[in-house]
Order: C-alpha cells, then sequence, then structure tokens
C-alpha cells in the first residue's frame, strides 16, 4: 500500500507510458463553458480520453473519488490519468477538511486542473460515510472543507451541488449554502436543478423522480451574479445548451453525454467557436485505435475501452451490428483489433 508521501512516486511506476505531468501555462485559467459531469463507473481514464477525441475545449470529470480511496488504498488506480484529458477536473468525496486538503494537494501535484467536492450524491452508501448531498445540510462543513482545499492548492476549488434536500430544500436555505461557501472563497458552483431525497430513492431515482426546477437555478444566479454558476440536470442537446447558456455561465451533461458522446463532436464549433473541422464518427473511431493498441499491448482488455464508445452506433443501418461487435463479440474473439477495424467499416460515411 502506498503512503501519501510516496504516493507520486508510486503512481508513476504503476502507469507506465501514461505518465501524469503538470499542467501546462495556458491551463491556470478554467473555462467551464461546457463540461461533461462526475459519472460514477463511467467517467474512468479511458472514457475521458475517447471524449476529448471529440471536443478539445470540453472540461472532463473523473468518477467521484473518496478521500479515504486515495489516502488510505489504492492512490495509484484512482489518480491515475494522462496529459491528453485536459482539461480535467478531480471530483472528491469527503467530509474531513484536513483529508480534503491532501487530497487536494496530491491532485494538484499530479496534474489536474481543477478540484470539484461532491455535494450531491444521495447515495446511502455515501450518506453514511457523510460526503455527497447530505453535506447540504451542513454549509459550514462545507465551507470548512472548501477552505481547507483552498489554503493547500493553487488550483480552483469548486463545488457541485443540488437545489436543496428533502427536510432543507426552501430558496432561502439554499442561499445559505451557497453563501456559507461562497464567503469561504469557492466561486463556481455546479447545480443540479433537482433536489436529493436521501430517504426511500436509489441514485437513479433522484435523477429522474425529483422535478427539474431550472428557475431555482436561474433566480441563484441572479441572485450571486458575481458567482459562476453552471447548470446540470436533465440537458439533452446542444440547442438547449445555447439557451442555458443566455442564463448561466456554464452547462453540464451527464447521461446524455456518455449515451450518445458524438453531441461532443459539434462542441468545439458551436459552443467555443472553434474552426476545428467537425470530426466524423469513424474518424472518432479511428482516433482510438491506437490508444486501444497501447492498452492490448500492456495487458488490458479492449472492452475496458468500447464499451465507452457503443454511443457512436446510434440511428443508421448497421448500429445494432456494430454494438453487437463491441459488447458481445468482443469477448469471443482473438484478433480484437480486427474486430474492432470490422465495426469502424459500419461507421463509414457517418
Amino acid at each position: 500500500m502506498c503512503s501519501s508521501r510516496v504516493l507520486l512516486i508510486c503512481i508513476r511506476a504503476f502507469i507506465g507510458p501514461f505518465s501524469l505531468t503538470k499542467k501546462s501555462a495556458n491551463q491556470d485559467v478554467m473555462i467551464r463553458k461546457f463540461s461533461v459531469a462526475p459519472m460514477m463507473d463511467w467517467t474512468d481514464r479511458h472514457c475521458r480520453y475517447f471524449l476529448r477525441q471529440l471536443s478539445q475545449h470540453a472540461l472532463l470529470y473523473t468518477e467521484m473519488v473518496t478521500t479515504g480511496a486515495i489516502l488510505h488504498n489504492d492512490s495509484a488506480r484512482f489518480l491515475l490519468h494522462s496529459a491528453e484529458e485536459y482539461p480535467l477536473a478531480l471530483q472528491l468525496g469527503g467530509s474531513v477538511p484536513a483529508e480534503l486538503a491532501s487530497c487536494a494537494k496530491l491532485a494538484q501535484d499530479a496534474g489536474y486542473n481543477e478540484v470539484n467536492l461532491n455535494v450531491g450524491c444521495p447515495s446511502d452508501r455515501v450518506q453514511n460515510n457523510m460526503i455527497g448531498a447530505c453535506l447540504m445540510g451542513h454549509p459550514q462543513l462545507v465551507a470548512d472543507c472548501v477552505k481547507a482545499m483552498q489554503d493547500e492548492v493553487s488550483i480552483p476549488v469548486t463545488v457541485k451541488h443540488r437545489i436543496g434536500i428533502n427536510g432543507r430544500d426552501s430558496y432561502a436555505e439554499l442561499c445559505d449554502f451557497v453563501g456559507t461557501v461562497r464567503d469561504a472563497g469557492c466561486r463556481s458552483f455546479t447545480v443540479h436543478a433537482r433536489i436529493a431525497i436521501l430517504e426511500g430513492l436509489s441514485p437513479k431515482e433522484n435523477r429522474e423522480v425529483p422535478p427539474l426546477r431550472y428557475a431555482i437555478a436561474a433566480q441563484l444566479k441572479q441572485d450571486f451574479p458575481e458567482l459562476e454558476i453552471i447548470l446540470n440536470g436533465g440537458i439533452k442537446t446542444l440547442e438547449d445548451c445555447q439557451q442555458h447558456l443566455k442564463t448561466f455561465d456554464g452547462v453540464m451533461l451527464g447521461r446524455e453525454a456518455y449515451h450518445n458522446p458524438f453531441l461532443l463532436a459539434q462542441v468545439d464549433q458551436l459552443l467555443f467557436d472553434s474552426d476545428r473541422p467537425m470530426m466524423s464518427r469513424i474518424e472518432a473511431m479511428q482516433s482510438m485505435r491506437g490508444y486501444i493498441a497501447a492498452h492490448l499491448a500492456e495487458g488490458g482488455s479492449m472492452h475496458h475501452i468500447t464499451r465507452h464508445m457503443l454511443g457512436l452506433g446510434q440511428g443508421f443501418n448497421g448500429a445494432r451490428r456494430f454494438r453487437q461487435l463491441l459488447s458481445v463479440d468482443i469477448h469471443k474473439t482473438d484478433n480484437p483489433l480486427a474486430l474492432f477495424d470490422q465495426a469502424a467499416q459500419l461507421l463509414q460515411g457517418r
């Protein structure tokens, strides 16, 4: 087990060619106009590398990583990433200021561009450890956590939260939370525009049952104009993004960006005024071939990567076959790259 003191040595020994690097000079200013949400079991390093091929400007987030995982378990695995993923934020789960500060320092040293505190996850497992949405009931504790991290690092420390939790869901209480955390120095808040119901609903139900209340998030931006307010929750199209950007400083997409990743191919042009040519589906596929070959050479499975690419197969003749090749047949082949090339041919002209 790696101690935090020798963590970076352990990480570099562990990751091989995908070494961690310091942030470059042009990464000091974060642009959160469009981001992809942290999603457990989904936004791992392979997913993020793939999404980066589609958009150079989208801010990407890791899965939530608990302070305990970093400080006491497999630290190298949880901080592993490649410089090609930048701009990249590490989302932390925790509620002990000193532990969060230590993890934030490790994140900065490892090259992450931002540290984000999870104050939105409603699952029972994280609640039992005082992580996630339950922290909305403890604004001063969140403020103390933010201050401890900011005192330790120079990269931005941000917060992702709900508009409330059951039993503490008034607008006045939301303003108390944001104001308290603002006073600790936080300047960027990503607002999932639903309350979290902490008893009786699963995490999946908490993403669907509580109604979206964009007007509450908009009022928050109006009442805290000096803060960066990023809207999250239920956004499905880039047209939706453009509309919301008239009110908010940024938008964050979650499951839509994962299930329909090709949406990101237009982000740079439509939201960042980039003149970079839009990538086709087959170009997106082919851009991953070298990365996959390197992963296979290290003993990895192609499925670790291509499971994140299934969303490229939507809305055309052959899409079902594309998904079958990469989700079923992939486990039966002795030549995964040949199967990958076969799947890619189905994207010709797409």
